[in-house]
């Protein structure tokens, strides 16, 4: 299990990045896939999560760039690793964050087309739903036992949940999804 993550990431953007054009998230997701998935041996499964830095006022993207950028990203990964199962991951909400790059109603509303997208396209073999584990359904916030503060000692920014949300989403994750028994 490989985590190939990178802070402030985005799927679709930007489409130039290099040491004459830097950007906090590094290079794209599709950009990344060749260097963090296809060169490492025994890739049998990847999950997707990624999106709402895409939808950030940083990132501004729309939904139709992030959708477009994922089906080029799974066809890719396909073609380059045989076999490959690939499972879309909803994307978490970021309402009422303190990171005044995100939390926004645009925002959210992006980030449930491209959970829509996700779960019903049909471009993934599976689908992980964190959104359903995090959210809270009456107010579509982080449920108050994931906010940060309750873990970190501090506020937290109501992004990225505590360690009790980590492991609630590690526990939604159905392991036959990713190809185990």
């Amino acid at each position: 299990m490989l985590n190939t993550g990178i802070g402030g990431n985005q799927v679709a953007g930007p489409r130039e990045y290099g040491p004459e054009k830097p950007f906090a998230g590094g290079p794209a997701a599709v950009q990344r896939l060749e260097r963090d998935v296809v060169s490492l041996s025994g890739v049998g499964a990847v999950i997707w999560l990624e999106g709402i830095n895409d939808f950030s006022r940083n990132g501004n993207a729309s939904v139709e760039s992030v959708t477009t950028a994922m089906r080029e990203g799974v066809k890719a990964l396909r073609a380059r690793i045989p076999g490959v199962r690939l499972v879309g991951a909803t994307v978490v909400t970021a309402l009422g964050s303190s990171n005044a790059a995100h939390g926004f109603p645009e925002q959210d509303e992006k980030r449930k087309a491209l959970n829509a997208f996700i779960r019903s396209s049909g471009v993934f073999d599976a689908v992980i739903d964190f959104d359903t584990v995090i959210a809270d359904p009456a107010s579509g916030a982080m449920r108050a036992q994931f906010v940060p503060e309750s873990t970190t000692g501090g506020p937290g920014d109501k992004l990225h949940p505590n360690r009790a949300g980590y492991l609630a989403m590690g526990m939604a994750i159905d392991l036959k999804a990713l190809g185990g028994d």
